[in-house]
Formats: C-alpha cells, structure tokens, sequence
C-alpha cells in the first residue's frame, strides 16, 4: 500500500521544493508553511526523504490520537519501520499511578533506535520520523534511558536460560506462572516466555542447552505455538525508572527526610517495584531531559496546527501545576512540605523553544490559517471539498481531470471498496487501474485506484495531481484505515458524560466503582477547565463520601458500570479495588483453562472447507 511514487509530484510544487531545499540546507531558522491538513504527511515525509537529502522530523500534533493518525498517513509515502510514534504516558508526571507497559515499552523502543539504530533489523533500524503529541514532547523523561540495553536473543546465541530471566527481571518485567499481558516473563523448563510490550504477541524462546534453540509466537488465550520469529527476541525494558543499586540507595537515604513516603521508599531501596514510582525519578535517576535531547543532531521540529497546540500545551501546564500545589497548600496548613519533584512537570513550549535553539534544531511550522490570503491563486493547494455520497458527480469531476492530463489517484481503506470503484469507473468508460501500490510516479489519462492509509484527499493543481479518499467520496472514515489494532480498547469503550444521569455507577482504572455526580467546572492559574465529579465511599465511618475529580480529557480511564446488579462503592486508596481486580484475574486464568479444554476438541473435530472471499463481502466486511 505504498504511496511513495507521489512523492516526486508533490515535490515539484513551489512551497514544498522550497521547504526541501531549506531543510536540506541545515539551516536553522524557523519556517512557516500554510497548506490543508492533508499537506502534513507529505511535507513530513519530503523532509524526512533520504534521497532529498532529508533530516530527522520530530513531527508534533495536538492530541495522541491526532499523532496515530498522522503517523499512519505518512506510512503511506516512507518505509514503514522508518516512522514511529512517541507516545505520552496515561497519567501525569505528578501522579502516583505507573504508565502501562505497553507505552513504556513503545517510548523504550523508540529512545533505543534514536540512540542506538540496528541496521541489522529494520524494526530496530534508523528513524527517519517520529511522531508525537505535544503531551509526549513537553514531558521530561529520565536521561539515558535511550542506553539501556534490551534483552536480545536470537537462535544460535548461547547466554544461557539463567541469563535471560535475570536480565529481563532487571529491566522490569514481572516473573509469573503463566503470561498473559505484556510485561511479563514465565519460565517452564528449557522455555522461557516473554510478552514484549511492542509486540502483538508474546514469543517463546526454546533453549537446548545454553543456545537459543527456536524462537515463536504463541496465542495467549490458548498458550500454543505458532509461526516463528526469524529475528528472534528484542525486549525493551518496560520501566522507565529501574531499581538499579544506586536508585535503591538513594531511595533508602530518603526515608529519613520524608516519613510521609518511608513505605514507597523503603520497598523501592528492597528492590520491590511499586505502583506510581516513576513520579518519583527526580530525585531517585541521574537526572532528567526532554525528546530533543535525544534525536539526531541534524533533526527538525515540525509542530502541526500550531495554535492547537499551544492551547493544548497550557492546558497540560495547569494540571500538572494543580498536583505540585495541592501539596504546597498542605504544607502550608501545617502538613509536612512535599518532595521537590518539579524536574519532572511539564515543560513550557516556550522553554522547548528555548531548548531547540540551544541544540540548533530548526521548529519549523504548518498550518491552515492564511488559506484565505492564497484563496486568488489557482494553483495553491486546496482541500477536497466531500462529496457527502454523491459518486457520481464525483466520477465526473474525476472523468473532467483526466481529460485535462492530470494525474488522478482514487484511495480507499479495504481491498472490497477498491475493487467496487475500479467496477463504477469502469461501467463510466472512464480508464482506470486497479494497484497494490503507487511506487512509481502515476501516468496521466488513467486513475489509479489503490488501498492506503490517507484519511483525506488533496488538490495539487501547481502540479497537476488530484487525490481523492474514501472519506472525500462517502464523508466517512473506515476504521480500516487507521491502525484498528492499536487502537486502545479502553477508547472504544470510553463514557460519554453527557449520557451519565447524577448516581449512575461508573469504574475509573485506578480507583474502581464509584457514583457520577455531576459536571464541573473549576478555574485554576486563570484556566477554566470541565471535570467529571465522582462520589466514593467515606474513608472513616461517620465521614462525608470522598470526591474525585477527573478532567474530561482523561476519560479513557473511566468506563460505565456494566454489572447485572448494583455494586458497592471502592473507598479511594482502599484495597477492595485491588481485591476485586486480583479476583477477576484468578477467573480469567480458570475460563484460559476451560477455553484451552474446547480448543483441543475443536481442533480434533472436522472442519469444513467455504467458498473463497467475493469482492462483494470484502466490501462489506472493510465498511465495518
């Protein structure tokens, strides 16, 4: 599904050869583009092009989910290793919650390939993009962490079965009788087990002796093998605050000064991971630094939608500032004064400035205000306006460009949907080809019909190039077209606060069930920002219930209560939560078991054989 036989087309227009030719300069200073939305994966992926002399692109969005989307899109015109995603934790810095493994995994891997690359495996190779939201780019991170080694094993390596669970153990993951999330490691035998949180499946690596005998995925509903892993196993530690020698002794050496936190500390100097440590890196690492400390040295800052942005980087700012001065005002009534822990609150996008100057790394921006200054000239780029389902006219407008000779590219999300607008060209007379992929330059007079990850279309009429998407054609996106498989579970499930009714019963990830009260607003540092009030148990008999407020843009941590029957209320920081989970887990492992029972059956029973795939079912499958 490659696109990048367009890139030579779109390198032709004025303002992005422009673009190239600064960015290829190694010039330094700041540079601003205005162009639709539709314009950002391919600038990113021209600057990013080796074969333009290209650098390193740090691009930067709004919004998590604005960085997958956009990642996704420039997959489409550079090789699909060379672009990954930074992501932002769940939490905030100042939060004693602990990130999941999965995007300390990711953030893991990506720091390893900046500093390190392994030309070996283009999955651990060279990054010629990374993609991140403005919460991931403002966040400190723990410095060095782009040196830590992951656990390689490959067949015919002899580190021996001991080795390997030490070194895993001490990177982070947790040893456990059977693996059924990432982050952990079991060991059986000469088998040892591992769920690499970048990984879509967990690996099994078979040892004969002290040499790595075979390495293969395996299903976690049912623990069989699978298919084998020919570059083996390269595990990414999935803890960004390792309980090194020196981080257990500093933590000990804290105990005396803060006895509101000896029991955190004291585990942590035992070696003992706990829930929210990674709060506390300021003072327990060898201190902090932020993304652009660690790209290349030839890399630019590309921030996308820049005033988005900025509102979006003052509002991380004053939730951050609420947590550091919730403990100040403490202290202030008598508490006991908080640990300094402000090395790790979010930076200001004028401190990153800041910071770009200082490393000589160019922030360059695009954005689609100023349309209206280009709207006289005819060649600018455009937008599509949608066709909102109308196809046939579509089909004209279509029919119209390519007797102009332009170039006429057709981009759909699912193979069924290609297929079916191939069949309407056709039944038009108007010359179409149905591809795999655009790797070289389309000729004119034909439209090219082909599956790629492009959300929405442009019009390049300075070069002659018309791009339409499915979205341009029906006004809707298919969620084929975004990565569906790494798409959290917990946003398709997300709640809604404009459907909760005051006593509907709702479960936050952290703090389990509670009662919705209501929304509220409350202002902070001159910010006004929406929350969602949740009531729970009283912490002492006789007291009012305890309150939480959680901001509306954390919501992918709450859910609605799904029982068949009315539930009792967690009490904040109870263990009843963690009891109710802990329960819940030993049923999964017992149903793993009936379910491993059913497959075997199922898999002695005789199948039999169905027709092949239509083009018709493809279409209707791909417009789930």
């Amino acid at each position: 599904m490659s696109l990048a036989g367009l890139l030579p087309i779109f390198a032709n227009d004025l303002q992005l050869a422009t673009a190239v030719e600064l960015a290829a300069a190694a010039g330094t200073q700041p540079h601003e583009l205005v162009g639709p939305p539709s314009l950002r994966p391919v600038l990113a992926a021209l600057l990013a092009d080796p074969g333009r002399g290209g650098r390193t692109v740090v691009a930067v969005t709004a919004t998590t989910r604005d960085a997958e989307d956009l990642a996704a899109e420039i997959r489409g015109f550079l090789p699909t290793a060379e672009v990954v995603e930074f992501p932002a934790w769940e939490t905030l810095p100042h939060e004693r919650l602990s990130p999941t493994h999965d995007t300390v995994g990711r953030r893991l891997h990506v720091l390893r390939r900046l500093a390190h690359p392994d030309r070996r495996d283009p999955s651990t190779g060279t990054v010629r993009v990374v993609v991140a939201g403005v919460r991931a780019l403002l966040q400190p991170i723990v410095a060095g962490l782009g040196e830590l080694e992951p656990v390689v094993a490959r067949v015919g390596d002899g580190p021996g079965l001991e080795a390997i669970v030490d070194a895993l153990a001490a990177i982070g993951y947790e040893r456990t009788d059977l693996v059924t999330a990432r982050g952990q490691f079991a060991v059986r035998g000469g088998i040892v087990d591992v769920f690499v949180p970048t990984d879509d499946h967990p690996l099994r690596v078979e040892f004969f002796g002290d040499d790595v005998d075979e390495v293969r995925e395996f299903s976690v509903t049912d623990q069989r093998s699978t298919q084998v892993v020919e570059r083996g196993l390269w595990a990414p530690p999935c803890r960004e605050l390792l309980l090194t020698p020196a981080v257990r002794q500093r933590a000990q050496a804290l105990v005396p000064e803060h006895p509101e936190l000896a029991d955190v500390l004291s585990q942590l100097g035992e070696g003992i991971h706990v829930e929210g440590m990674e709060s506390l890196a300021p003072v327990l690492a060898d201190g902090m630094q932020t993304l652009l400390d660690v790209v290349p040295a030839d890399s630019l800052v590309l921030l996308c939608e820049p005033e988005r942005i900025r509102r979006r980087a003052q509002d991380l700012l004053v939730a951050s500032e609420e947590f550091l001065a919730a403990g100040w005002h403490s202290a202030a009534t008598g508490g006991a004064a908080p640990i300094d822990l402000r090395e790790a609150s979010y930076r200001s996008l004028d401190q990153m400035a800041e910071r770009a100057v200082e490393l000589a790394i160019p922030v360059w921006s695009i954005a689609p205000f100023g349309l209206a200054e280009t709207g006289d000239d005819e060649r600018a780029a455009r937008p599509i306006v949608g066709y909102r389902g109308d196809v046939s006219r579509a089909l004209n407008d279509v029919a119209r460009r390519l007797r102009a000779e332009d170039r006429v590219v057709l981009i759909t999300a699912g193979h069924g949907p290609a297929q079916r607008l191939a069949e309407q060209l056709a039944d038009r007379d108007i010359a179409a080809r149905l591809v795999d992929s655009v790797d070289t330059p389309p000729v004119a007079h034909v439209a090219h019909v082909v599956t790629g990850p492009l959300r929405r279309g442009i019009d390049m009429p300075s070069v002659g190039l018309l791009v339409l998407t499915e979205a341009d054609l029906l006004g809707s996106t298919s969620v084929v077209g975004r990565d569906a498989a790494r798409m959290p579970s917990r946003r398709k499930r997300g709640v809604d606060p404009l459907k909760l009714s005051p006593g509907d019963y709702i479960v936050h990830e952290q703090h389990g069930v509670g009662r919705f009260v209501e929304l509220a607003q409350r202002t902070v540092g001159g910010a006004t920002r929406e929350y969602v009030l949740i009531e729970y148990a009283p912490s002492k008999r006789g007291h009012p219930p305890d309150r939480l407020f959680v901001p509306t843009d954390q919501l992918d941590q709450v859910t609605r209560y799904v029982g068949g029957e009315s539930p009792s209320v967690h009490r904040l920081g109870g263990g009843d939560w963690t009891k109710a989970k802990n329960s819940a887990r030993k049923a999964v492992k017992e149903i793993a078991g009936e379910l491993v029972r059913l497959y075997a059956v199922r898999h002695n029973a005789k199948g039999h054989a169905f027709s092949a795939d239509t083009p018709w079912q493809r279409e209707l499958e791909d417009a789930f």
